[in-house]
């Protein structure tokens, strides 16, 4: 249900390592996902799969994805999900989030083309996919606090 790559490692540092720049977390938009904990901040720019079709189809088939970029598949209300890897080509790591935008559990470098199902650790919101390694060389990790638009006012990390 998911891919996409890094094109470099080079690329993805410089890419990432400006999102984590305080000022250009200030806003929130539809397209961009921050994270943060424990003093490290992180931003990927989304893809929104937000309809049982786009979530179906996800990332699928893709053979790379940009640096700090991702796809985020949003549910109407939070439910126990389970993703999987067919026909993706290339490592993910799945974040899966609370009506917050708080992680409940993080799949790392979920194995290319498997069908086994990967579960939420709970009711879940959103699930944010990126290239496989990010989320431990970023820190995050369950608890880490996620912001955008679609956590609303409920959010634990609010949009300013």
């Amino acid at each position: 249900m998911r891919v996409m790559t890094l094109r470099t490692a080079s690329i993805l540092g410089l890419a990432v390592a400006a999102a984590m720049s305080g000022p250009a977390l200030a806003a929130c938009r539809e397209g961009v996902v921050d994270l943060k904990s424990d003093g490290a901040q992180a931003r990927f720019t989304v893809e929104i799969a937000d309809d049982p079709e786009e979530r179906a189809r996800g990332l699928m088939h893709r053979e790379e994805m940009a640096a700090g970029h991702g796809m985020l598949f949003l549910f109407d209300e939070p439910r126990p999900v389970a993703f999987w890897m067919k026909n993706t080509p290339l490592p993910l790591d799945m974040i899966f989030l609370d009506e917050t935008g708080v992680v409940l559990n993080v799949i790392a470098n979920a194995e290319p083309f498997t069908e086994d199902p990967r579960p939420s650790e709970g009711d879940t919101r959103a699930v944010l996919e990126i290239n496989g390694g990010l989320a431990e060389r970023y820190g995050i990790a369950k608890g880490t606090l996620a912001r955008h638009p679609a956590f609303g006012t409920q959010a634990a990390w609010p949009c300013d």
